[in-house]
């Protein structure tokens, strides 16, 4: 028998959980045709491409179902750094912060509340973004025109379709009845152009420009449930979609089953991480979820297999953006901020609020977890890498003055890097095992100057399952695959079986893992992102087109992806 490609004596996770086996993969058509015990003597199975994969293992490639690549896919159909990652399939427009659908009156609005909530620069937007699109309909089109390297399936996001009914006022007051019908119509007409879902926010950490609300965080929970409601009607005689959002502590577990339950489509709860400072809240959450479920509602948590750190300066200071001490500072630049950030009362109100318990916030005052990672000055060099409760003790002084004080007089220009989140790793596997949740979060796409998690699954693989053995790489695997591709309906992904894609990842076990993170400067205009490079991947597959190497993407990778608009119900 001929093939397009072989893959000989791969060791074979295929992504159910089972255990693997030493099997041979035959790949034509850009589907998986055939497998069978490597031992079978009978070789007559001959392709055009034959990949001796002794010593390395097969898997389906990870779907990342937490991105923000939005905006990126305009200007970059290989959606760097993700398939490098072994990531081949990506949900794009999470937490509701798409860019379709978007009237061109509000292109810059949308761009000015994507630099303030995810962290993008706003001179990368404004020279990356191709807006020959208006609904969401031809946002699809230009993608599926444009193609990309990995498979793409895209929300349609609250945010946007709140913005194009009531423009500024968006974010600014509740809708009326005729502007959610309005609104619900645009998620109908979406889901019938091939909307994965529909996705939203109640973060209080979401802000957009001028520190306003993202418009999402003003929809009252009617407005929620008649647009669940429209995602969930029947498209060809299927009801799909799934309701994804990231909850603010006003909005229960509860609430969000009985979402489930009216609309009868699964619901993803973002962003579960594990807080040391409140470390019981986010087990409370999982466990309201497990209730739900008991009682036949599809509920989700979606949790990350990554320390939450970020880098940041106080011109952005993205991990105080969600106190509302924080709120007199938000939107101001220059010497506005600096006499806001010098004032004395404003540092005031911070200390009480961080010393009082909260059910989430990003930072909680650990200052044993933030240090000076660049200055910018010769002067505090000597300082780099000091956590900032240390530095505080050596200046005489208080960590949160003195990192507003190090600041001030650095012009803002002082980078520091804090740990978060999700970083006692006892309690974070206890999340990551937890029945109903899914390994994800990534943030692709996004906050590319604070931190960079495209490599989670890597990290999962490498760190979780073979050094610290909280899951059998066989469980780890199908926690990257299959779960997220059962629950949002993707037919023939996730799998090695015969008929499906061949959308494949070939590592080695012994050494697979996420690297470091290092600053590259390929945006639009030279702009520079953090990067993470692949260790332990030796080839990454998309409809069994190679993308990537052991040396990361290839040089024109092939736009072998499918746009994914039909899902299973």
């Amino acid at each position: 028998m001929d093939f397009q490609l072989l893959f000989r004596n791969a060791m074979v996770f295929d992504g159910s959980g089972a255990p693997p086996a030493q099997r041979d993969v035959a790949v034509a058509d850009g589907k998986i045709v055939a497998l069978r015990d490597s031992n079978d003597l009978l070789d007559t199975w001959h392709a055009a491409e034959v990949i001796d994969a002794h010593g390395l293992a097969l898997m389906p490639g990870i779907i990342d179902s937490h991105t923000h690549f939005d905006a990126q896919i305009t200007w970059d159909p290989t959606l760097a750094p993700s398939p490098a990652l072994g990531v081949t399939t990506t949900v794009i427009g999470n937490c509701g912060f798409a860019i379709a659908p978007c009237r061109p009156e509000h292109r810059e609005l949308t761009m000015r509340n994507l630099t303030q909530v995810e962290g993008m620069s706003l001179d990368v937007l404004k020279r990356g973004i191709d807006w020959n699109f208006e609904s969401f309909g031809e946002y699809l089109e230009q993608v599926r025109k444009h193609r990309s390297v990995p498979n793409v399936a895209a929300y349609v996001g609250h945010s946007s379709v709140r913005t194009y009914v009531m423009g500024e006022a968006a974010a600014e007051r509740a809708a009326s009845e005729e502007e959610i019908a309005r609104m619900a119509e645009l998620v109908r007409d979406a889901m019938r152009q091939g909307a994965v879902g529909f996705a939203s926010s109640t973060s209080p950490a979401h802000n957009g420009e001028g520190g306003k609300p993202m418009p999402s965080r003003l929809a009252a929970d009617e407005e929620h449930l008649a647009l669940i409601k429209a995602m969930a009607e029947p498209v060809n005689g299927k009801s799909g979609g799934v309701y994804m959002v990231t909850k603010g502590g006003q909005m229960p577990v509860s609430l969000l089953e009985e979402m489930s339950a009216v609309s009868g489509r699964p619901v993803m709860i973002a962003a579960l991480l594990h807080n040391s400072t409140n470390p019981q809240a986010v087990f409370k959450d999982l466990d309201a979820i497990t209730a739900a479920n008991q009682r036949g509602r599809r509920v989700v948590g979606q949790v990350s297999c990554c320390p939450l750190s970020m880098d940041f300066t106080l011109a952005s200071a993205y991990p105080f953006e969600g106190l509302k001490s924080w709120q007199p500072a938000l939107g101001l630049r220059g010497p506005a901020l600096k006499a806001v950030l010098a004032d004395p009362g404003f540092r005031d109100a911070l200390r009480r609020e961080l010393s009082a318990p909260a059910v989430f916030r990003l930072f909680n005052g650990e200052w044993n977890k933030v240090h000076i990672t660049e200055a910018a000055s010769v002067a505090n060099r000597q300082y780099e890498q000091m956590p900032l409760d240390a530095l505080a003790r050596r200046l005489g002084g208080d960590p949160l003055d003195v990192m507003l004080d190090v600041a001030l007089e650095e012009d803002l220009q002082t980078v520091f890097t804090a740990m978060l989140l999700n970083s006692d790793e006892p309690e974070v596997q206890k999340m990551l095992n937890h029945p109903y949740s899914l390994i994800t979060l990534s943030d692709a796409g996004a906050h590319l100057t604070f931190f960079n998690d495209a490599g989670f699954g890597l990290h999962l693989l490498g760190h979780w399952s073979r050094d610290l053995r909280a899951m059998s790489m066989s469980e780890a695997v199908r926690q990257l695959t299959s779960l997220p591709a059962g629950i949002f309906g993707f037919e023939g992904r996730g799998l090695i079986r015969e008929g499906y894609a061949a959308d494949l990842l070939l590592f080695d076990p012994k050494t697979v893992a996420r690297g470091p993170s290092h600053r590259v400067f390929d945006l639009p205009g030279g702009a520079p992102r953090l990067h993470t490079d692949a260790v332990g991947v030796h080839g990454v597959w998309v409809a069994g087109q190679m993308v990537a190497n052991e040396n990361g993407m290839l040089s024109g990778a092939p736009l072998a992806g499918e746009l994914i608009t039909r899902f299973a119900a």
